[in-house]
């Protein structure tokens, strides 16, 4: 454990106490209401995650809401859905996102000017819910569905930082460590042995210039899922709508907000279900990689006005592997002192495929540097005023039409 302080403000758990904390959001949740919202897939009702998280939530009394983003494949998965969640005593809203009335307002939006029907996945489903949550909320805590590990204390971290007016921060993001104890597994490849040593290595290329990079560098670990914001900066950036959600989101948080209102809180350990390398270009982490890599170019280009060429991109690759391996020596002390299991071979091996991988989406962005970002809810609103209001209705109808 340290007492390290970075560009933004790091709230440790040295002796958090559960009790007032949640005391204080009790007290606070009149002025200043909260809603917890969930991106989730149907399947995830079969894990081993989300009894216990409902269990939790049940506790979570200073909530005044709920919200589910929900994708589901047809009528009879919503319904199962709906009567899983049927035993959350919170008030909440299912909001089926990938469904026919939901469907039905998106083109609405589409005849305004204003087309979003490209988009699926996440990144849209955390655009529409975000929006509906923001009709009735001061703060928004977001979290997935699949946490092994969740505390009723977790989502009392990701809201106490913003809605306490002594702290009063616009966006909280939660860090852990992700170490499987049962098992002695270090996971997190992708942040450990990936985006890590890449904002490292473009932090060293561009000469430690970048004030964007130094930014993203403080956060103990940029591609959580859990995070907490006002409603005021929800509906005023814009949504990545890709596999860099993460990532963009927090490129988009900086160019919104000042950093003195930033703010990362420990969450401990972390226990989720955990992705595989995958055979082809399209698999889960390869998927991830690529789009993180696109979006970091990107917001470079944006935020700092860097040029991104092939010779740009053969260096930062060449000191990626550089950084990438000085990190595995690192975690392989790590791992011995604390006895977990360990393969040098093979987290070598995974920066092998990752710098691959990084190199081959580069030349992507670099072909096509377009970005895959949402607009932002201002600009939604614009296009169509009563947009969230009906799709909280939307959400409304598909709870009491399907049965």
């Amino acid at each position: 454990m340290d007492f390290n302080q970075e560009r933004i403000t790091t709230v440790h758990d040295f002796r958090i106490d559960g009790k007032t904390i949640m005391s204080s959001l009790e007290e606070l949740a009149e002025e200043r209401p909260m809603t917890l919202l969930i991106p989730m897939l149907y399947e995830e009702i079969h894990g081993n995650s989300l009894d216990n998280i409902i269990d939790c939530i049940n506790e979570s009394t200073y909530l005044s809401k709920v919200i589910i983003a929900l994708a589901a494949e047809n009528e009879k998965k919503y319904i199962e859905v709906k009567n899983f969640f049927s035993r959350l005593r919170i008030p909440y809203t299912i909001v089926w996102c990938n469904g026919p009335t939901v469907a039905q307002v998106i083109e609405e939006l589409k005849e305004r000017g204003l087309d979003i029907t490209m988009f699926s996945g996440k990144g849209k489903d955390t655009w529409i819910s975000l929006g509906v949550a923001s009709l009735d909320s001061y703060a928004i805590g977001m979290h997935d569905a699949d946490i092994v590990s969740y505390t009723k204390l977790m989502p009392a971290k990701l809201f106490y930082p913003i809605v306490e007016p002594d702290l009063s921060f616009f966006f909280n993001k939660g860090y852990y460590a992700r170490i499987d104890m049962d098992n002695l597994i270090m996971y997190g490849r992708v942040c450990r042995l990936f985006l890590n040593p890449m904002l490292n290595a473009l932090l060293e290329k561009t000469k430690y210039s970048s004030n964007f990079l130094k930014y993203m560098c403080a956060f103990k670990y940029p591609l959580s899922g859990e995070f907490g914001m006002t409603s005021d900066l929800a509906i005023n950036i814009r949504i990545p709508g890709d596999w860099g959600l993460e990532v963009g989101l927090l490129a988009e948080v900086y160019k919104s907000t000042a950093l003195k209102r930033i703010s990362q809180m420990d969450l401990e350990f972390y226990e989720h279900k955990h992705r595989s390398i995958g055979d082809g270009s399209e698999g889960a982490i390869q998927k991830m990689i690529k789009d993180i890599t696109k979006t970091i170019f990107r917001n470079l280009v944006e935020v700092d006005g860097i040029d991104i060429n092939e010779a740009f991109l053969q260096s930062a690759n060449v000191l990626f592997k550089r950084i990438a391996q000085d990190r595995i020596r690192q975690y392989h002390a790590d791992a011995m002192c604390n006895g977990l299991n360990y393969s040098r071979h093979a987290e070598e091996c995974m920066v092998e495929e990752f710098s691959k991988i990084m190199f081959a989406s580069g030349k992507e962005y670099i072909d096509y540097p377009s970005g895959v970002l949402l607009p932002d809810w201002k600009r939604a609103i614009s296009a169509m005023p009563d947009l969230r209001e009906k799709l909280k209705d939307a959400a409304l109808h598909d709870y009491n039409t399907y049965k």
